[in-house]
């Protein structure tokens, strides 16, 4: 879908002082047997794992894609907030194809430009290596034009009235416009097209860390791994 949002500024989930980095990863010996996981899994987008952190705007899903990424050591995070735009929210598909799949499925490294959210125009070319694993960030990672090329579907597991309730606290009331528009578009964009469901994994916030446990469950429930940062 696309939807037009008449205001300036970075989208939900990325302040503006965080314009373009994975953010700044915490302490994270605690992920390390979720990323060993990860790196066990077949490639699934030519030689690289590709994992999708989905979740509502305001869930922490950029937060926990870069202390994944550190505990990976290093691995690349794509935030799809890079290939949105004010006017396409939800349609950057073909960007994300045509500029980051067909490329890493062919073993290059990929080259995508990315929306600047205040000068409204796409910057520069920026390098995405075709690394073991790479991580795709943001709402909508679990789409179904994205799921064939997905290793795992993670989702961030926060309702959506306290994800953006939490999104609208941290970036202000200068946002507040963005933020009205962008609950209605999110909340169209679930209903044609959800992700939940096909969820590999869910990640819910804890104190002190993270726990995670499978989808879909096997016949014995089993405890959710619970580890600090």
């Amino acid at each position: 879908m696309s939807a037009a949002v008449p205001a300036p500024g970075p989208p939900p989930g990325r302040s503006p002082a965080d314009p373009g980095a994975s953010g700044t990863p915490g302490a994270h010996g605690g992920l390390g047997a979720l990323a060993g996981g990860l790196r066990a899994l077949p490639p699934s987008c030519g030689p690289v794992r590709l994992v999708g952190v989905d979740g509502h705007a305001g869930s922490g899903k950029s937060t926990f894609a870069a202390r994944l990424a550190a505990a990976l050591g290093g691995a690349p995070v794509l935030h799809l907030d890079d290939l949105a735009t004010h006017d396409e929210l939800f349609a950057w598909t073909g960007r994300l194809r045509e500029q980051v799949l067909e490329r890493l499925s062919r073993g290059e490294a990929a080259e995508y430009h990315p929306y600047d959210w205040t000068s409204r125009r796409f910057a520069p070319p920026r390098r995405l290596p075709p690394a073991p694993v790479v991580l795709v960030e943001g709402v909508g990672a679990g789409r179904r034009a994205v799921r064939p090329h997905l290793a795992r579907l993670l989702w961030m597991e926060r309702p959506p009235e306290e994800s953006w309730r939490r999104g609208r606290h941290r970036d202000g009331p200068g946002q507040s416009t963005f933020w009205d528009g962008w609950t209605v578009a999110e909340t169209r964009h679930f209903a044609h097209d959800p992700s939940l469901p096909f969820a590999d994994i869910l990640v819910r916030e804890c104190t002190g860390g993270y726990e995670w446990r499978p989808r879909r469950l096997p016949a014995v429930d089993e405890e959710p791994n619970r580890h600090s940062w």
